[in-house]
């Protein structure tokens, strides 16, 4: 059993641990007319029904599809708590994914009456009313990263054996635990077809496990949209990090809930784009 699966039955959700092969070997041709075989990821559709209700279809690599399900719901406001889920069975013969609850006082048809249709790859819409909530949320002042540590999580992830070094083509979202100043601890990476698929399922396992998220630092190769602050921000990580580059709505929203933006960061090389209060510039060289 995967530790997926293992983190969602210890809150007592039965759920059917239906992870796939996410690399495909095919047989390509170069551009001298000579045969090879390399690597591509796999992509499907999930729809997910929640008590029989069609909610979304998602396209996913289907690595990791349970903790997908329960992030995307947790995110989108459709479930309120873990325990409130009975079961998630995914069924790849009918590309499904089954969400049974105990119980729900969520108005689902008053949240989805309205969508947003929004830049992210694999999703493409959010349920409304999650700008008006953002209002509401503004992250407290501290806790502070150490430059040192920024550049420790960058080379995790690059030493990292990813999908993406096999085969290309997905986004990859990780998540660190800041254990002190200048120290960060890997705690999850996932990758899919979409950023959204990638920091859904993250979501996902944090919530399973109740992790604070004043304690985190976020991570992603997507660039940080108003969509990916939106979840930074209800996950309640004060640190994002991007390889990638920041839109005006992303950093605007940032500014209006206290958020840290890193951005370009690759190497030891960083941008940050707000609140830089929370980063200790200091060099590993210095006493």
């Amino acid at each position: 059993m995967n530790s997926v699966a293992s983190s969602l039955n210890n809150r007592g959700i039965r759920l059917s641990n239906a992870s796939v092969p996410v690399v495909h070997e095919v047989e390509i041709m170069d551009e001298a007319g000579r045969k090879k075989t390399t690597f591509i990821p796999g992509e499907r559709s999930l729809t997910i029904y929640l008590d029989k209700r069609e909610v979304v279809t998602l396209m996913t690599l289907g690595g990791a599809p349970e903790a997908l399900v329960l992030g995307y719901l947790r995110n989108q406001r459709l479930v309120e708590f873990p325990e409130d889920i009975e079961s998630i069975q995914v069924d790849w013969e009918t590309d499904s994914a089954a969400v049974k609850t105990r119980r729900s006082h969520v108005d689902i048809d008053a949240l989805t009456s309205k969508r947003v249709v929004t830049t992210g790859c694999g999703q493409g819409t959010m349920f409304g009313g999650l700008m008006d909530e953002m209002a509401q949320i503004k992250l407290p002042d501290g806790p502070q990263l150490g430059a040192e540590a920024i550049i420790d999580l960058l080379e995790a992830i690059r030493s990292h054996e990813t999908i993406y070094k096999k085969a290309g083509s997905v986004h990859a979202c990780a998540v660190f635990e800041r254990l002190g100043g200048n120290q960060v601890r890997l705690l999850h990476l996932i990758e899919d077809v979409g950023r959204h698929n990638a920091v859904d399922s993250i979501s996902g396992l944090l919530w399973l496990e109740g992790r604070v998220g004043r304690d985190l630092v976020f991570f992603t190769t997507g660039r940080l949209t108003s969509e990916m602050v939106i979840k930074g921000a209800q996950m309640g990580i004060p640190f994002l990090l991007t390889r990638s580059g920041v839109t005006q709505m992303g950093l605007s929203l940032a500014r209006g809930i206290n958020l840290t933006l890193l951005s370009r960061c690759s190497g030891k090389h960083f941008e940050i784009y707000n609140a830089p209060e929370r980063v200790v510039l200091q060099s590993r060289h210095d006493n």
